[in-house]
């Protein structure tokens, strides 16, 4: 069987989208399927028609041109123009079994337009409702007109599609709302590629030198900097941490549009030699900041985008054995039983994030439960293997039963 996966980016890019992405594929070949790759125009890292990545294949779209290009909202219908003729190309010559598109909506309104001229099944995968971003980046207005387009448009291809997968509970519980039937979506979690975090392994004593953190109790966030992460709130709670251990400090690794008005916040809370910024780093030196951090805090806002996404920082940080402190929206209620593989504290609250951070700085003989409790949540149920084995049967759905799907594969699982 062949799989043709229609994507919005990939890698080189490095993102949680093009990391999931990756993930699956190379599960999927260890399952014994073949599968093929299409960017969207909004894939623009390189002018080549084709490109190769760790020994990934992907066919790119060109970027959208001619008047509706131009023009506000209607741009968006030249990308799905683009990339339904791009379909065209690559279906004659891929010979795809099914039609596998991943959010947004506009992948699966133009894979539901080459699926109908080439007679193939559409599964339409979706990861987040991209309309909830684009209010958190102030693109849009929740409930505003781009936004009530955006959500009609996934809606439609929620019920066209031929099978519908998303990432966790919360947004499977929203699109049974919209009037889709439970029984047609199935939740492929995000998880982790334990092959590539190990909870082994010693901080690097040259590297804590550098950035000041010898002897310090690091509390560390790696990732992009975006207003619903909430980092501005970590910021707000160091100075009441501080007062009972003045040794903490914050180790902020990445960058992102909120980068400059976390420097002006830890500047005008005076806390410029307790903060350190590293800026982004090349992602093989990642794990050696990790290494560094005692506590990772992941503070997410209250909204519907952190109440119904489940996010993949926090399974990363529990496969590498370190501890997590999250806020209580239901993305993270999904992934962290406060007490067992993690500690909860209330969104929006500093107060509360701080006690979070005093109350585990003093009980530290909870600490290796509470890792080992995370490692195996990850190794037993957010592992790849047992997330992707799940397409199985979505596959065979869409393929209306009659396409017979391979038991199992070199090193996957069977259920």
């Amino acid at each position: 069987m062949k799989i043709l996966h229609i994507l919005d980016h990939s890698i080189p890019l490095h993102s949680g989208y093009t990391f999931r992405t990756r993930a699956i594929l190379e599960q999927q070949h260890a399952l014994g399927w073949e599968t093929a790759h299409v960017t969207s125009a909004k894939h623009r890292a390189v002018e080549a028609l084709e490109e190769t990545v760790d020994g990934l294949h992907f066919y790119r779209t060109p970027p959208a041109t001619g008047p509706l290009a131009r023009l506000p909202v209607l741009n968006q219908a030249a990308v799905v123009n683009g990339l339904a003729r791009r379909l065209d190309e690559v279906i004659r010559r891929e010979q795809p079994d099914l039609l596998h598109a991943h959010s947004p909506s506009l992948n699966g309104l133009a894979a539901l337009r080459a699926g109908r001229r080439h007679g193939l099944p559409v599964v339409y995968e979706c990861r987040a409702f991209w309309e909830d971003a684009a209010v958190d980046h102030g693109t849009s207005r929740e409930w505003g007109l781009r936004y009530r387009l955006t959500r009609a448009l996934e809606t439609h291809v929620f019920r066209r599609a031929d099978a519908v997968t998303t990432i966790c509970e919360g947004l499977k519980g929203d699109i049974v709302a919209r009037g889709i039937s439970g029984e047609k979506i199935t939740v492929i979690p995000n998880a982790v590629d334990l092959s590539r975090f190990s909870d082994s392994g010693e901080a690097d004593p040259a590297l804590a030198a550098r950035l000041g953190l010898d002897e310090k109790l690091v509390l560390g966030f790696l990732g992009s900097f975006y207003a619903y992460e909430g980092l501005s709130l970590l910021v707000e709670a160091l100075p009441a941490i501080l007062v009972r251990r003045p040794e903490v400090r914050l180790l902020l690794v990445g960058g992102g549009p909120q980068e400059a008005a976390l420097k002006q916040r830890v500047t005008d809370l005076g806390l410029e030699e307790k903060v350190i910024f590293t800026g982004r780093v090349p992602h093989d030196q990642v794990s050696g900041y990790y290494r560094l951090v005692d506590i990772l805090v992941y503070p997410r806002l209250k909204m519907r985008l952190t109440e119904l996404v489940t996010p993949l920082k926090p399974l990363e940080a529990m496969a590498q054995g370190k501890l997590v402190l999250a806020s209580d929206v239901g993305g993270h209620r999904e992934l962290i039983e406060d007490g067992v593989n993690g500690r909860l504290f209330r969104a929006g609250d500093s107060t509360s994030l701080a006690q979070a951070v005093l109350d585990m700085a003093e009980d530290r003989e909870s600490w290796q439960s509470l890792r080992d409790n995370g490692r195996r949540f990850v190794e037993s149920e957010r592992n790849w293997p047992r997330s992707v084995a799940r397409y199985r049967e979505v596959y065979a759905r869409a393929l209306g039963g009659l396409e017979p799907l391979p038991a199992e594969g070199n090193g996957g699982e069977t259920r």
